[in-house]
């Protein structure tokens, strides 16, 4: 598997805690579940009390405490966040800033965490109940949900009738598929991590 991203989680914990903002960034805009993401969601957790920012405490809110309207509320904070980020006006790829603004694909992503972790709670789910947990009016929720079903292939359906997404149960849910299936240790976070640790032991010279 390679070097534990848990050292490099650990010196952050200790010596650097808000890097975890571009650390916790990087997973979201990235679509490859990582396994590490695990190691990760346990650190904002054993953090979530003592170390305030709302790109973490967004994932806190999906995956600590499965708070959606705290993450609704949350993702707003994030979009503020990036916009006035020296570092997250710029898009985080291959380890380097390149001058694309992320915001558009973190929300896209961030929609998603939503609507996996909601699924894995829900076999069936009101569309109007899940489009303001999107932050999405109806008809946008609606064609954000057929477009995903579409593209990933996932085992659900819409129920135009009951206005009702119904997730399919024989099947395993979309966030242990993307888990299970990304068991690749991928370079690209510790490129990321190297990088900031680096700017920060730098700036901390100074």
């Amino acid at each position: 598997m390679g070097i534990s991203i848990v050292r490099y989680l650990n010196a952050i914990q200790t010596n650097a805690p808000h890097l975890l903002r571009y650390l916790a960034t990087a997973f979201i805009v990235n679509k490859r579940r990582r396994p590490q993401f695990k190691d990760f969601i346990k650190v904002i957790q054993q953090e979530q009390y003592s170390f305030k920012d709302p790109i973490t405490e967004f994932l806190a809110c999906v995956y600590v405490n499965y708070d959606f309207d705290g993450a609704q509320k949350k993702m707003r904070e994030c979009e503020e966040v990036i916009l006035n980020d020296p570092f997250l006006g710029k898009r985080l790829e291959e380890g380097n800033f390149s001058t694309v603004p992320l915001r558009d694909e973190f929300l896209e992503n961030a929609r998603l965490f939503i609507f996996e972790t909601y699924c894995r709670i829900h076999q069936r789910i009101d569309m109007g109940v899940l489009a303001e947990k999107l932050n999405l009016n109806y008809e946008e929720a609606e064609r954000w949900i057929v477009n995903l079903i579409r593209n990933s292939k996932l085992d659900a359906k819409i129920d135009t009738k009951t206005g009702t997404v119904i997730m399919e149960p024989s099947h395993p849910n979309v966030y242990e598929q993307l888990i299970d299936h990304t068991k690749a240790l991928s370079g690209r976070t510790y490129k990321l991590v190297s990088q900031l640790m680096e700017h920060a032991q730098t700036q901390a010279a100074r």
